[in-house]
């Protein structure tokens, strides 16, 4: 009787079902655990790589050691213990980027123990990630500003409208790189700096601000430090007078008049390149190097250029050679002490990028003038006046837009 009444009771059929079921219940519970570490370790490797492989690409490209860099960062960034080595490697030797030498490659791993199944595993399981950043193009520029204080790097003034067919970029820190003064607006696409933009309704369309930016490099930085020899005395071209000049070595030039330039590579040797406001200059095939004999001495005494308004330029740089696309290239050794001012009128044409390296340029544009292939590189740079630089240069000119970069995850 009892014995039927036991064998038809279920109260304990539950419980009997729930301690059948508790390793069940517990391994599932544990393994979740272990899955939520695991991924969790996994993204926290995964932005240590990501980091150091965007500071690799950084480094390299300002010209700097990029390995050397994604070993510090990791160093200083990293939130997981390496179990092993990080593989850096740059140029990368395998994926899209493969043998791109602005491009850096990271692989790093660790071992951890799992909180669940560490207690049934001999050993512990390996975790990896793997990154790759490089610097890749973001534009083309035809305006540059080097200097890297926390300056502006470019200013527009009064009621100047600057239209590029092509970027502008600055390099300077400043919470605002770029100074729209006055009424003035500009048209470019895109506008990049180191430091900040603020935006602007003068920012015309279809143009796109870039802040807080990599540094563009100095696309002329190759370029050979002057060594002027052999120099005349100063080239004088008075009011109503006119004059044809070979390439060479010259103390200085002061033009009232009209001054033909044939084609070469014409040494300025300290003093000034001075162009008045009726005069007429004329040159195809040419650079101007404003330098000194001196300059290592005295970087002061490096000659400047001053054309003033009125006057009428038609210049255009060499299609191949040393200078190839240059027109003005001032010594980089010059100090920031001295300013330069280029002007022309509505005659007036240029092909070719003015480069002064260590001193501002005051640029003043006038309507109609011919600029559809002029590009600037200077430390710092002023617009005024009305400008349209389309930047569509013939394609056996010599000159040319330069790539800008910057550095993103590709890998």
């Amino acid at each position: 009787m009892l014995r039927n009444r036991l064998r038809s009771c279920s109260r304990g059929n539950v419980l009997l079902v729930a301690a059948g079921s508790l390793p069940l219940v517990l391994g599932a519970a544990g393994i979740s655990v272990d899955v939520m570490q695991w991924v969790v370790w996994k993204r926290q490797l995964q932005r240590q790589a990501d980091s150091a492989s965007m500071a690799g690409a950084f480094a390299v490209a300002q010209g700097k050691d990029g390995i050397a860099s994604a070993t510090s960062d990791l160093a200083r960034t990293g939130e997981i213990t390496l179990s092993a080595t990080p593989v850096i490697t740059t140029p990368p030797t395998s994926g899209s980027h493969a043998n791109d030498p602005l491009a850096v490659s990271v692989t790093i791993e660790t071992r951890r123990k799992l909180p669940f199944t560490g207690l049934f595993m001999r050993s512990s399981p390996t975790i990896d990630a793997s990154s790759t950043a490089a610097a890749v193009s973001n534009g083309q520029y035809c305006v540059i500003a080097l200097d890297k204080a926390n300056v502006v790097g470019i200013t527009m003034q009064g009621n100047a409208t600057l239209r590029l067919g092509c970027g502008m970029a600055s390099n300077t820190k400043s919470a605002n790189a770029v100074s729209l003064g006055g009424s003035s607006s500009v048209q470019a696409d895109p506008v990049a700096a180191v430091g900040g933009l603020l935006s602007s309704d003068r920012y015309l369309s279809p143009t796109t601000l870039l802040p807080y930016s990599i540094p563009q490099r100095d696309p002329f930085a190759t370029l050979p430090t002057p060594a002027p020899s052999g120099c005349s005395g100063q080239v004088t071209v008075g009011p109503n007078s006119s004059r044809s000049l070979s390439a060479g070595c010259y103390r200085g030039m002061d033009v009232k008049g009209t001054l033909s330039l044939q084609p070469g590579v014409y040494y300025i040797d300290g003093g000034s390149f001075n162009v008045g406001s009726q005069a007429v200059l004329t040159g195809t095939g040419v650079t101007i190097i404003l330098t000194s004999s001196t300059a290592s001495a005295s970087p002061s005494t490096i000659a400047t250029v001053s054309i003033n308004g009125g006057a009428t330029i038609r210049l255009s740089a060499p299609t191949s050679g040393t200078y190839k696309g240059v027109i003005f290239y001032q010594d980089r050794r010059a100090t920031d002490t001295g300013s330069n001012l280029i002007n022309g009128n509505a005659g007036s044409f240029f092909q070719g990028a003015l480069y002064f390296p260590s001193q501002p340029v005051e640029f003043t544009g006038t309507a109609g003038m011919s600029s559809d292939c002029l590009q600037f590189v200077a430390k710092r740079l002023s617009f005024s006046g009305n400008s349209a630089i389309v930047n569509s240069c013939p394609s056996n000119s010599g000159s040319g837009s330069f790539i800008g970069t910057r550095v993103r995850l590709v890998g």
